[in-house]
């Protein structure tokens, strides 16, 4: 290879690709490889480039960085080619230069976390050790640089996990060598030779030391044979060989060794730093060039130490000999390059390194190569380990990448640390998890335990490793709970949580199964309540219903075959299939608020109609197959618009006809479609028998009843006669201010007289009508209110005094505090389940028309499937109320002990009268 052609370093790619022409004279001589790494410090001094163009005696390599490496911090290889000496230089730069770490400091971003930077740097350690593994595959000679004089220890675990790299993949580079024209040991071994390591030093300004003044402690008149810097160089010589030989990085048969370092030649260079007095400097060169050199060769130096050896036969090219004394007998010290060149002339003359030592010590393989040969090996290797693999390596590459796991146990410390720590962490974990935990428990349980363990953990873990044994905490929870610990998440519709683990619901005709996993069982929150029938004359426990029909319909059903089933009934329109197999009706959009109330709904809403339905915001259907059902909160069940305060318009049934293919999956209420109707009825009209059959004086002689709170509300109407009418007789007589005086006011009579039957007037001008509301709790107490928040109470004979009209010209609240509290602190509310009605056998028309609010806004308002409903004359009506509530988004929950209670309502004017139209003649 010309000179020319290497004027410059090159990347070490570049250079194996290259076919760069050598001179026919030079081309069967042999190559000799030197390698240079280590690291370089911040302070100003002399960097590795410095050294090589030392070692080159040219200014080859910049020392402001390789302008071709990109500016990254990954680690690269240069080489020059000195084809006079026939020596190749190499050149490593990594994370281990100030250079490098700077990049990599400024490729992390402000928000990288402590994981995502320990994975780069991760990633940069394993990098340099591959090159550094390449580098000791393929030179003969190898300079470790130190940017000062103290040897670093932590190179001893660099090259342990080196020589456990090298026996992981040694058999792939055997493969990837093996077509090579080279000899059969160059394969074995996968390269020339153990390479021989040399360490470099560079002394730093505050450890000169003067020769032998006053200053230094020795004494002036017994000069040393050896300078302050050599025997610094034999401290650090007897260091590094005791560190290495403990760890077992050198051994006595160097083949086995990833490097070897000379037996009887110095592999310790220490530079002296830079003098700080120039002109002192300058004459202390003038005086030593000016120097004659004694002619007689200086005697031998004699001692034990394989240090104090003169070695004047190792003559160095244009350099003074290494063993020529000083005036006053000390030696001289050599420069770096015929430190360097000792050991570069083993390799060139063939007589190769003979490093091992003991008693029966065995060569070590040692080939000179030519350089076409070098270079042939050397690409296949460098795809293998640090280049761009061919097709035909690429599997061999991706193998070596596998076994960089070795590296983890030598270099990685801080996860080795992080794993240990995390590890103990997690069975304290595990323990705070499963503290006061029952057999099954909720997901609100588990996250509350689950962050428990989580506080319990990170007080004790520590490092790079925390998330990913924090993911194994979470997942070892989830499997702890998932398997048989899981509670069923459906909560009922009084707010109860089943107490079955989690299970499936049966489908129609299938029987519960609990053997299997999971096991087929209805919900069951062990709650029990007790409730009166449809007409309210038999009571039966009921268990906690968890759907609308269990809760309206199903338990109804089963006591009016014991009850109520034959009386008179009133039936509310449910759906009737015309199809074999009928689907849930799909809701379409809530509207939005601004469109819920226009001018022209408001007026007629107050206008009476003689049917009307109403439309539902719409969802998801309520019947449940698993039993982890959606929540429940008090706005879920709800539309997205808020309810106005005015009465929202009930347009008629008539504007559309019942759907027969789809049905209504819920109950009636304001904001279902038009036209759909549910497959059953949540509310109940029956008759218990004619007016008759109630006693005002009795009161209802039906169980649970509190004394004395049985009894109904007189409802008196004035009804004139034909005669008597005029313009203002034929009012509608609903109880409201325009048919009833005010308060404190009496009422005339025809004759001038007061009270409801005047002296003067007929018994069949007045009519009196008997209205109950009726309350009941879970334990099954009832009674009748006569107002918002007062019990009807009669002690004596006569039944009640207090009218109805209170209670029909006011907002009846839903639910109520419960008259006997009990002994716990948990309040219990009584809720309105019936209304009572006795139609008197009279010429009146009386309008049904319940509304009831069970929530707050905007809780829709529900009515049954047939509003404006006119009762017969001569009746005992009662309505029974849904025992829940719920839409297409979930059920209405009861209140809670902190929420007030006027937001649970059942609308004024539920009642209405009016004198009846004559027959036509």
């Amino acid at each position: 290879m010309k000179e020319s052609n290497m004027a410059l370093p090159v990347s070490m790619g570049a250079l194996l690709r290259a076919d760069l022409p050598e001179d026919a004279a030079s081309r069967d001589d042999g190559l000799c490889v030197v390698g240079v790494f280590g690291k370089s410090g911040a302070q100003p001094g002399p960097q590795k480039e410095t050294i090589l163009n030392d070692l080159a005696d040219k200014h080859v390599f910049s020392l402001f960085g390789d302008p071709e490496d990109g500016g990254t911090p990954d680690s690269s290889i240069r080489a020059f080619y000195q084809q006079e000496s026939r020596v190749l230089y190499l050149l490593l730069s990594s994370v281990c230069d100030g250079r490098q770490l700077l990049r990599a400091c400024e490729s992390l971003s402000a928000g990288t976390g402590h994981s995502d930077a320990h994975d780069v740097w991760t990633r940069l350690d394993r990098q340099h050790c591959l090159h550094l593994l390449y580098m000791f595959s393929v030179c003969h000679v190898l300079l470790l640089v130190h940017p000062n004089q103290t040897f670093d220890v932590t190179h001893d675990r660099l090259f342990r996990a080196l020589d456990a790299l090298r026996q992981k993949v040694l058999p792939l580079m055997r493969a990837a060598v093996k077509d090579c024209a080279v000899s059969k040991e160059w394969k074995l071994n996968c390269r020339p030779c153990p390479p021989r390591l040399l360490f470099v030093f560079q002394m730093s300004g505050s450890l000169k030391v003067s020769g032998n003044g006053p200053e230094s402690g020795g004494n002036p008149d017994k000069p040393k044979k050896h300078s302050p810097r050599r025997r610094l160089q034999h401290a650090l010589e007897d260091q590094i060989y005791r560190i290495f030989r403990k760890s077992r990085v050198l051994t006595n048969q160097s083949s086995n060794c990833l490097f070897t370092v000379p037996a009887n030649q110095a592999f310790v260079y220490v530079i002296p730093a830079e003098d700080e007095d120039p002109v002192g400097a300058l004459l202390g060169q003038l005086r030593s060039v000016c120097t004659l050199c004694e002619a007689d060769p200086a005697p031998a130096v004699s001692g034990p130490r394989r240090y104090q050896q003169t070695r004047r036969s190792a003559r160095l090219p244009g350099g003074d000999p290494a063993g020529a004394l000083m005036g006053g007998g000390q030696l001289v010290d050599c420069s770096l390059r015929e430190f360097l060149w000792q050991h570069v002339e083993l390799v060139l003359t063939k007589k190769g390194f003979d490093d091992s030592v003991g008693r029966n010590p065995q060569p070590s393989h040692f080939e000179l190569p030519t350089y076409s040969k070098w270079v042939q090996v050397a690409s296949r290797l460098h795809q293998v380990l640090v280049g761009d693999p061919d097709e035909d390596v690429a599997d061999l590459a991706l193998k070596v990448q596998g076994q960089l796991k070795v590296l983890e146990g030598f270099l990685d410390a801080d996860t080795k640390f992080s794993e240990t720590r995390c590890q103990k962490a997690l069975p304290l974990a595990h323990s705070a998890y499963q503290s006061n935990l029952p057999h099954n428990y909720t997901t609100t349980v588990h996250k509350n335990q689950l962050a428990q363990a989580l506080r319990v953990y990170s007080q004790h873990a520590r490092g790079v490793a925390f998330q990913r044994y924090a993911l194994q905490l979470h997942e070892d929870c989830y499997k702890f709970w998932s398997n048989g610990h899981q509670l069923c998440e459906e909560r009922s519709l009084t707010d109860q949580h089943c107490v079955h683990k989690f299970h499936l619901l049966p489908q129609p005709g299938e029987k519960t199964d609990v053997d299997r996993n999971p096991p087929v069982l209805n919900h069951n929150s062990r709650g029990r309540s007790t409730s009166a029938c449809n007409c309210g004359r038999k009571q039966a426990p009921r268990e906690d219903p968890f759907d609308v029909q269990a809760a309206n319909y199903d338990f109804y059903q089963l006591l009016e075959e014991k009850c109520c089933g034959k009386l008179e009934r009133i039936d509310f329109p449910v759906f009737q299939p015309s199809t074999p197999d009928p689907a849930p009706a799909c809701p379409p959009p809530p509207r939005p608020p601004s469109e819920a109330s226009e001018p022209g709904e408001t007026q007629q809403a107050k206008e009476p109609s003689a049917a009307r339905s109403h439309t539902p915001p719409a969802d998801a259907s309520l019947s449940l197959d698993l039993s982890l059902g959606q929540s429940s909160d008090s706005s879920g069940p709800y539309g997205d618009g808020e309810r106005p305060e005015v009465q929202p318009k009930r347009p008629s049934l008539v504007d559309r006809q019942p759907s027969t293919v789809e049905y209504l999956p819920g109950m009636m209420h304001s904001g279902c479609p038009k036209g759909l109707l549910p497959k059953f009825s949540s509310w109940s009209l029956v008759k218990l028998g004619p007016a008759k059959s109630y006693n005002c004086h009795t009161g209802l002689e039906q169980p649970g009843f509190l004394p004395g709170s049985s009894f109904l509300l007189p409802w008196d109407l004035v009804i004139r006669s034909r005669s008597e009418e005029d313009a203002g007789l034929t009012e509608p007589l609903d109880g409201g201010a325009s048919s009833w005086p005010a308060p404190n006011k009496t009422l005339v009579g025809k004759r001038g007289s007061t009270g409801g039957l005047g002296r003067g007037r007929r018994r069949d001008d007045v009519a009196r009508i008997f209205v109950g509301f009726e309350y009941e709790d879970a334990r099954g107490r009832r009674f009748i209110s006569c107002g918002p928040d007062k019990i009807v109470k009669v002690l004596g004979p006569g039944g009640a005094k207090d009218p109805a009209t209170r209670v029909l010209n006011t907002d009846m609240p839903l639910y109520v505090p419960s008259p006997s509290q009990g002994r716990g602190l948990k309040s219990h509310f009584a809720q309105l389940t019936r209304l009572f009605i006795v139609v008197p056998d009279a010429p009146l028309e009386v309008t049904l028309n319940p509304q009831v609010q069970p929530g707050p806004p905007p809780c829709p308002l529900f009515h049954p499937e047939q509003t404006d409903l006119v009762l017969p004359p001569d009746g005992f009506w009662v309505l029974r109320f849904p025992y829940s509530y719920a839409t297409e988004r979930g059920p209405c929950l009861p209140p809670k002990e902190n929420q007030p209670l006027n937001n649970y309502k059942v609308l004024r004017a539920m009642l209405k009268a009016a004198a009846a139209s004559p027959p036509p003649p």
